[in-house]
C-alpha cells in the first residue's frame, strides 16, 4: 500500500480538489483526478523534509501570544493608515536584518511570520550572509525593526529549533 499511495491523505485531497474545481464530475475528470491523486504523491516523494524537533515546547507557545498579538496590532495600525485616520507622513521603506538563525524549519517559520503581519513582507533572503531583506509599511528606523525581529521572532526560534 505504502508504494501505491505514499501519501494517502495527499492523495484523496489532491483527488478530491481535482473534482471540486471540475464540477460537475464526467468519467474524464474522474480519471484525471485519480491520475493526479497517484501520480503527485509519487512525485513529492523525493521532497520528504526531515522530521522537526520542537525543543522548548514553551517557548513556542509564548511566541504563538507574541505573534497573534502582533498581528492584531498590525491589522489596526494598517487599517488606520488605509483609512486615513493616522496623521503625518507615512513612509515605506526596505530593511536589511542580519539573521544569526539558519536552520531551514526556523527560517520557514520567520518567513510566515512576517509575510502574514499585515504591513510587512520577507523580499529576500541572503543564505550566505544571513541578511533578509524585509519590506515595512510604515518605515520609522530601521535599527528599531532589526531589534523587533530580532527579540520578538528570531530568539524565540533560536531556541524553539537550534
Amino acid at each position: 500500500m505504502n508504494r501505491v499511495l505514499p501519501y494517502p491523505v495527499l492523495s484523496v485531497a489532491l483527488a478530491a480538489t481535482w473534482l471540486l474545481l471540475n464540477a460537475p464530475p464526467t468519467p474524464g475528470h474522474v480519471l484525471l483526478a485519480l491520475a493526479v491523486g497517484l501520480a503527485v504523491p509519487h512525485a513529492m516523494r523525493p521532497l520528504s523534509p526531515r522530521a522537526v524537533r520542537v525543543r522548548a515546547p514553551f517557548a513556542l507557545a509564548r511566541l504563538t501570544v507574541i505573534v497573534l498579538v502582533d498581528m492584531v496590532r498590525s491589522n489596526l495600525d494598517v487599517a488606520r493608515i488605509i483609512l486615513g485616520l493616522r496623521r503625518g507622513e507615512r513612509r515605506t521603506g526596505f530593511v536589511t536584518i542580519p539573521l544569526d538563525l539558519r536552520e531551514p524549519f526556523g527560517l520557514t517559520v520567520l518567513a510566515i511570520i512576517l509575510t502574514a503581519t499585515p504591513g510587512t513582507l520577507w523580499v529576500q533572503y541572503d543564505s550566505d550572509t544571513g541578511h533578509l531583506l524585509l519590506h515595512v509599511l510604515d518605515y520609522t528606523d530601521g535599527d528599531e525593526w532589526v531589534r523587533r525581529v530580532k527579540d520578538r521572532y528570531e530568539r524565540p526560534l533560536m531556541e524553539i529549533f537550534a
